[in-house]
């Protein structure tokens, strides 16, 4: 997937998995996951998708600080 924001491009084909998250199993309603992706250039993204009943109905592209990024891998650890 990829996605504009604010002119920079964030590609998960591009880029690479720092960790993934998964929560429920493939095909529950409710399921979903979160994958932190940091860029070639040291920028951080977390890519969400989810079932019809979860937190992320559609999949997205949110940029991260690397402050918000480091928090987010300790409250996954």
């Amino acid at each position: 997937m990829q996605k504009t924001i604010c002119k920079k491009v964030y590609d998960t084909e591009a880029s690479t998995i720092v960790k993934k998250v998964t929560f429920g199993y493939y095909g529950c309603e409710d399921g979903y996951e979160e994958t932190l992706y940091q860029t070639e250039s040291g920028s951080y993204f977390l890519y969400t998708n989810g079932g019809a009943q979860s937190k992320y109905t559609k999949e997205d592209i949110k940029r991260m600080s690397a402050e918000k990024a480091t928090e987010w891998l300790k409250a996954h650890e």
